[in-house]
């Protein structure tokens, strides 16, 4: 079959796309910025084309000639207003399929029952509904916590249970939830395309495992080596204190983890796995599922994160036309070094994550920690990958814009500013050797922008220049 696949630089689909190439599928990938999947190990097997379920008339061209299509897109970005944009997006998605004569459509939403669900799971399944009113028939695949190296779940588990050896939580840590593996997810979409009827389905799917949030934390920290977490669950402390100590001490931004805390109060549980048993075989057990995740992170083998879908359509430049040749402050070191381009490649692109940045680290992680106090990304989210870097997968507080293996790496800062920057790098062939050019740029917002960046040119005279000698002297020693 000819399927198109949206959300494919995000987390799950940057792994159904391989899945679906594996069992003979031909796959067609939407993309706001095609570039975003240029260096994804899939890329020359798939179509990319450019579109954006917010804009219909890009909609219809891309689903031309499929049989099926996945929607795998959220709007969920830490900005607010989301449950609006999805709704919006939904009925994009479905008036096009219909007019492509799309055979059928099959969608990722959230398990969740009752009046009182949270907004973020009343917009999944709010998005299942829009997208069945349409005449393409619909499956939708309702999973609770996906449990897999780099999923939103995981790694928020992970940093709670990590970080805290002992833990004061809401009520909500004893509430039931039904986890399930990602691979035993990612068999159930690619099952999904074998219907052959004209009716739509919802399907409720889990692992074979019940446990409260408390016990899955439990369990974390036996298969991560850890001592016994004490939790102490008290009714005193409410959704919106714990979303900000959840954004202090996880790689999530308070504005995404406000709603995600929300839905913790919902209880997720399966009534009938018919589906999930029949379709992934075997259904892989909590503990097992953590297990994998963890020795998958320390192989560097993490496939895709949940941090790699941007919430823009293509990574800001410093020569927009909005700001060409008006105020774009510049920092620029040049350093010549007898090694090869290639190696100060190697140095420049394994910064940030365990690595560090250099030079004066401690004032970095002090940076993070002010930006996540004031509800930015911090550092926490560090990288997929030691060494491997893809445009438009997040580096800490930066995204990665722009990358050429071998010879530039451009970085777009997400962290909270009174502007935009960026950091570029670039590895030239110079004599024998080759020369570095490192380069930050920033365009200031109004006048507290312009104080920002004057209070802080001595410092940056001091770390870049001493970042881009260590760079080079990192490279030399390779």
């Amino acid at each position: 079959m000819r399927i198109l696949v949206t959300g494919a630089s995000g987390y799950i689909g940057g792994r159904l796309v391989p899945a679906l190439l594996q069992a003979d599928h031909e796959v067609r990938c939407l993309a706001r910025d095609p570039e975003k999947l240029a260096l994804d190990p899939w890329r020359q097997h798939v179509e990319v084309v450019r579109g954006d379920v917010l804009d219909p008339e890009t909609l219809l061209p891309a689903m031309t000639g499929c049989d099926a299509a996945y929607y795998l897109v959220h709007s969920m970005d830490g900005s607010g207003g989301f449950r609006e944009r999805d709704r919006r997006a939904a009925v994009n998605f479905r008036d096009a399929a219909a007019a492509a004569a799309v055979g059928r459509i099959v969608y990722l939403g959230g398990l969740g029952e009752g009046e009182q669900l949270s907004e973020h799971l009343a917009s999944r399944q709010e998005v299942g509904a829009t997208l069945a009113t349409g005449s393409t028939p619909v499956t939708e695949v309702r999973a609770a916590v996906i449990i897999g190296s780099g999923s939103v779940s995981f790694e928020m588990m992970r940093y709670l249970t990590e970080v805290l050896p002992v833990m004061v939580t809401p009520k909500w840590v004893r509430t039931r939830c039904q986890p399930i593996a990602i691979r035993n997810v990612i068999e159930i979409l690619v099952g999904a395309l074998d219907i052959d009827d004209r009716e739509n389905h919802v399907w409720e799917v889990g692992g074979p495992d019940q446990f409260t949030y408390e016990d899955m934390m439990r369990v974390y920290a036996e298969e991560a080596g850890l001592r016994r977490r004490l939790i102490i669950p008290v009714p005193l402390l409410s959704p919106q204190l714990s979303r900000h100590w959840i954004g202090l001490v996880t790689p999530l931004p308070v504005g995404v983890a406000k709603p995600l805390v929300n839905s913790l109060r919902n209880e997720v549980t399966v009534a009938d796995n018919t589906v999930a048993e029949k379709l992934s075989r075997p259904l892989i057990p909590f503990r097992e599922a953590v297990r994998s995740a963890l020795q998958v992170s320390i192989d560097f083998d993490v496939a895709t994160r949940w941090s790699d879908a941007a919430v823009a359509p293509a990574q800001a430049q410093p020569s927009d036309p909005e700001w060409a040749g008006g105020t774009l402050n510049v920092d620029a070191q040049r350093v010549s070094s007898s090694a090869p381009p290639e190696d100060v490649y190697w140095a420049f692109a394994r910064m940030g994550g365990e690595v560090g940045y250099y030079t004066f680290n401690w004032a970095w992680k002090l940076r993070g920690m002010l930006d996540k106090a004031v509800g930015g990304v911090g550092l926490r989210r560090g990288r997929r990958h030691p060494e491997e870097l893809r445009p438009g997968e997040a580096l800490d507080f930066w995204r990665v814009a722009a990358v050429e293996p071998g010879r530039r790496l451009q970085l777009w800062a997400e962290m909270k500013l009174p502007g935009k920057a960026w950091l570029e790098f670039e590895a030239r062939p110079a004599g024998g050797g080759s020369e570095l050019l490192q380069t930050a740029y920033f365009v200031p917002r109004g006048l507290f922008g312009r104080l920002y960046w004057l209070v802080l040119v001595p410092f940056h005279v001091l770390i870049f220049k001493r970042m881009a000698g260590r760079i080079v002297a990192t490279a030399e020693q390779r």
